[in-house]
């Protein structure tokens, strides 16, 4: 156990409003699949607003992008979590509801008891466009070990997203 937890973001911009019924599945299932988050092994924190869930929260120049964000004990936790059957099931329909982007996930390490910001979701995927992974922003396939740490992540070329 080091002293850094994995902060992570993931966007997605709606083919539609988020109250059309094209979205009624992805909408039907952030309850769901946010409580089952919040019960999973490693889960330390997620943005949410009152609702449950942070659909409304507005980081990004375009308004119409929606984001989660999370903060997990270690990467094999957080791993654990994303390639799990029930969040699988959800992430192979995204296409479904979502238009597809070339960056829509960022992963980096903060210091244990910190919280990251919408803001700093902003900044890393940012970085993860412009630089490809780093230290300061990367995925869950191109892992970077946390900051003090000799032991390198695996790089699995065999993840595929479940999208």
């Amino acid at each position: 156990m080091t002293g850094y937890h994995l902060a992570q973001v993931n966007i997605g911009l709606p083919l539609e409003p988020l109250e059309s019924e094209r979205l009624r599945g992805f909408v039907d299932m952030l309850e769901p699949i946010n409580a089952l988050a919040d019960t999973a092994p490693g889960f330390v924190w997620r943005l949410q607003t009152e609702d449950g869930d942070a659909t409304a929260i507005r980081a990004f120049d375009d308004e119409r992008l929606i984001m989660n964000m999370s903060v997990w004990e270690s990467l094999e936790t957080f791993t654990a979590f994303v390639y799990g059957a029930e969040h699988s099931a959800v992430m192979r329909q995204r296409r479904q509801w979502f238009v597809p982007m070339q960056v829509y996930t960022a992963a980096w390490w903060i210091p244990a008891g910190t919280i990251p910001t919408p803001a700093d979701s902003v900044v890393r995927l940012d970085l993860l466009t412009r630089l490809g992974p780093t230290p300061d922003a990367f995925t869950v396939k191109r892992p970077f070990p946390p900051p003090g740490s000799t032991v390198e992540p695996v790089v699995r070329e065999d993840w595929t997203c479940p999208a």
